[in-house]
């Protein structure tokens, strides 16, 4: 029975090769799209989840409370004495480690020489997340003098993995043996690392990280709990951790810990409570891809149906020879069944083809892995689903058609005086408009936020680490470079002008309240030359100048921080910074420093020549971009021949802020593309069955004089009134949804009428076009042709 209902639906498929055709292409690009997308969202969702204890690793977190007690912060970054003593206090914990943020170090061989990112972690850390090792072992790998290599890197070191014992130097100061060799990490994890030293080296290298302090809040901590243990309880006993530990009753610090695995998706607090981060993007994007599988689905409804038609009688004749609805049914669905197998290879083909271009648009490298089964269990799932979700209408509603309607030639109607398919457009055209006033709202709300004043010069900046011999050196690579005329400026700073990388600080000053001393503000130590070089625009006072020994001592504000300081007339006024009085000697314009789309914090730069981790530069922009990069590296190398020239234009560090919203655009855009696409095909498709129903009535109005134009008018008024209804409805669903997007930016756009308005009639313009093409092929037939039969 089953070869014989194959058959029948085999030949039908032939029998109708461009509804089928269309049909198959729709689908598969459906599928295509749908695919993509999903291999990005679970790339995404598995972020952290690739070790085996996965479940069981929770990340310290700090939270800043204000004198009423509301938390106003929430920061990973925890104290260096935290780690012994809550795994001492806390007998729940299993175990526990430090770990540092990633820099890039200088690891040198006999014959090799690279720059890789580094980490430093107590020896535990192998225990909170289970590394896999290839060679060496994790109970010893981060003894004292040792050093842990990715495969990666030992490779290219070494020549080979074979490394354990080999000994390399480490950021020009140390020899450290190479004591592991781990599995190269993903990219979709937290900790990832080239090289992993242990924090006894951490310490002989950076004499600051030994005095142990509740103060010194510059690392993460890691832990893992043992079985059992109730995460609420544990939070509940160690929120004032740090205030019983510092004798403060009115600490300004609570602590909690939270899952590794939700805290990338999960990372936006807002009073200690989680309150989103990527997965709102994460959520976009698996309605985008549901989205563009319901569209390819309705194509394939709505073509059966305009289908049902011309098979009416077909249903009609098989029901008076004895067929049953479950035949009919099986037929059916069998008919889409193979329709849908073939669009899901054709599907998987698209997807193959089109990955190398995705990857490079989402900065990643997704592929499939056909040797996987739960993968070919994802796509026979796949299969059936879309088989029952698209064939499932048709199947069961045609083949329940009343025989004597179906020998009529009567196919069933819809509701609200629209027929199914006209409501299966409006939904299609109204995820249509949903996603173009998305994409274009998402693409304003990027470019205002790249429009967004930085407060200071990007042209010609270049900015490099600060390293090795260049820490003693650095007036005399000061003086050569300046003399070479490559450049007009330069200066040594803590930070980055582009990049937020600080160790917050609560200054205090005359007046201050309460809750003024829980105010963190953000803070970079320089030296002279900082605001001529990076092109910080002043508002009063000056920079740092050589001239006046007391600038030493002095500290420029941003404008919040005046304002948060409530400062009148601030020039002058003494501010004290880590129990040191400062002289506040200037006032400049607020920064981008850190995340772009948020207001802009507090900060205070302050005069420090020994805390110093970059030296940016303003280029002689009277000269050749690339001669001045020679000239700047050229010299570099000469003072500090054993560190590379790592050169970076701020620009590029600025442009990668916007990583997040531009992929959000990139995706948007081309995945809003196809539901167009997808729509219009369902929309010619149903168009061509509708002309060719009425192909008769169309040679009689020509023959009783009726026009082209009013051919194609009389066969497109019908669409654009469905889709002018898509429009209608789709618009306030459209605005709230963009609304609340919009509300995740302290600096946003306002929604504008245009949009809707512009985006409506391009929909329309598309739509008619499309039912066009149709109307303009019937119209022109001639009325000999189809009138000559009756």
């Amino acid at each position: 029975m089953f070869r014989y209902q194959f058959k029948i639906a085999f030949r039908n498929i032939l029998r109708h090769k461009l509804s089928s055709s269309i049909n198959i292409a729709g689908m598969g690009v459906g599928l295509a799209a749908t695919i993509l997308l999903f291999l990005y969202i679970s790339y995404e969702k598995n972020h952290d989840r690739q070790f085996m204890n996965s479940n069981n690793v929770y990340q310290v977190m700090v939270n800043t409370t204000g004198k009423d007690k509301t938390i106003v912060n929430t920061v990973k970054e925890t104290p260096n004495i935290l780690s012994a003593v809550l795994h001492q206090e806390l007998p729940e914990i299993q175990s526990i480690a430090r770990i540092t943020k990633v820099i890039p170090r200088l690891v040198k061989t006999e014959n090799n020489s690279y720059k890789i990112n580094g980490r430093a972690a107590d020896s535990e850390i192998f225990e909170v997340i289970k590394y896999e090792f290839l060679s060496g072992s994790a109970r010893t790998a981060l003894r004292p003098g040792n050093i842990v290599l990715t495969e990666n890197v030992a490779k290219k070191l070494f020549g080979t993995t074979d490394v354990v014992n080999q000994v390399v130097k480490y950021e020009n100061q140390i020899n450290l043996k190479v004591s592991g060799v781990i599995k190269d990490l993903p990219a979709n994890i937290t900790y990832d690392f080239d090289c992993l030293i242990s924090w006894k080296d951490y310490e002989a290298l950076n004499d600051w990280v030994i005095s142990p302090s509740w103060e010194n809040k510059f690392f993460y901590t890691l832990l893992t709990l043992k079985d059992q243990a109730n995460i609420d309880a544990i939070n509940s006993k160690i929120s004032n951790f740090i205030g019983n530990h510092t004798g403060s009753t009115q600490s300004n610090y609570s602590i909690f810990i939270y899952p590794l695995t939700a805290l990338y998706l999960h990372g936006d607090f807002l009073n200690g409570k989680p309150a989103g981060g990527r997965i709102n993007q994460l959520e976009i994007f698996i309605a985008l891809a549901f989205g563009i599988l319901c569209i390819a689905c309705i194509n394939f409804i709505n073509l059966s149906t305009a289908r049902s038609q011309k098979r009416a009688k077909e249903i009609g004749v098989k029901k008076t020879l004895g067929a049953t609805q479950m035949v009919l049914k099986i037929q059916f669905l069998m008919e889409f069944l193979i329709l849908t197998f073939i669009s899901v290879f054709l599907g998987l083909l698209i997807v193959e083809l089109s990955l190398p271009w995705f990857n490079a648009m989402v900065h990643t490298n997704l592929t499939i892995n056909y040797l996987s089964l739960s993968n070919w269990v994802l796509f026979f799932s796949l299969i059936g689903i879309t088989t029952l979700l698209a064939g499932g209408y048709p199947a069961f509603v045609l083949a329940s058609m009343d025989t004597i309607k179906s020998l009529r030639g009567r196919a069933p109607q819809g509701f609200f005086s629209l027929s199914i398919r006209k409501t299966l457009v409006v939904i299609q055209f109204g995820f249509s408009l949903t996603v173009i006033v998305g994409t274009i709202i998402i693409y304003q709300q990027l470019d205002f936020l790249k429009n967004r004043p930085l407060g200071y010069d990007v042209s010609y900046l270049v900015q490099m680490p600060h390293e090795g011999n260049l820490y003693l050196k650095f007036d005399l690579l000061k003086e050569r470079l300046l003399t070479s005329r490559a450049i007009k400026s330069i200066c040594q700073s803590s930070g980055s002008i582009a990049l937020e990388n600080n160790k917050p600080v609560r200054p205090e000053w005359n007046g201050m309240s309460e809750t003024d001393k829980s105010i963190a503000f953000d803070q970079i130590y320089t030296t002279y030359c900082f605001v001529q070089t990076n092109g910080i625009k002043m508002i009063s006072g000056g920079d740092f100048s050589k001239h006046k020994s007391s600038d030493q001592n002095g500290l420029l504000l941003n404008e919040t921080a005046v304002k948060t300081m409530n400062l009148q007339n601030p020039i002058g006024k003494l501010v004290s910074v880590d129990g040191e009085s400062k002289q506040v000697i200037g006032i400049f314009k607020d920064i981008v420093w850190g995340d772009p789309t948020l207001f802009s914090k507090p900060m205070i730069v302050a005069f420090n020549a020994e805390n110093s981790d970059f030296i940016t530069m303003r280029l002689n922009n009277a000269n050749d971009l690339n001669a001045n990069i020679a000239k700047i590296t050229s010299i570099t190398k000469e003072i500090n021949p054993d560190f590379p020239v790592d050169i970076t234009f701020v620009d590029k560090i600025v442009e990668r802020k916007y990583h997040d919203e531009q992929t959000l655009a990139s995706i948007s855009n081309v995945f809003g593309g196809f539901s167009i696409f997808l729509s219009c095909l369902g929309l010619f498709a149903l168009s061509g069955f509708s002309s060719e129903l009425r192909t008769k009535e169309i040679g009689i109005r020509k023959v009783l004089g009726a026009s082209i134009a009013n051919m194609i008018t009389l066969l497109s008024i019908d669409f654009l009134k469905t889709v002018l209804i898509a429009i209608m409805i789709a618009v306030i669903p459209s605005y709230f949804i963009m609304n609340h997007w919009l509300d995740n930016f302290d600096y946003h756009i306002e929604i504008q009428p245009t949009i809707f308005i512009l985006s409506g009639i391009g929909i329309l313009l598309i739509a008619f076009l499309t039912v066009a093409w149709h109307a303009f092929i019937a119209a022109n037939k001639n009325p000999v042709e189809t009138l000559k039969y009756e």
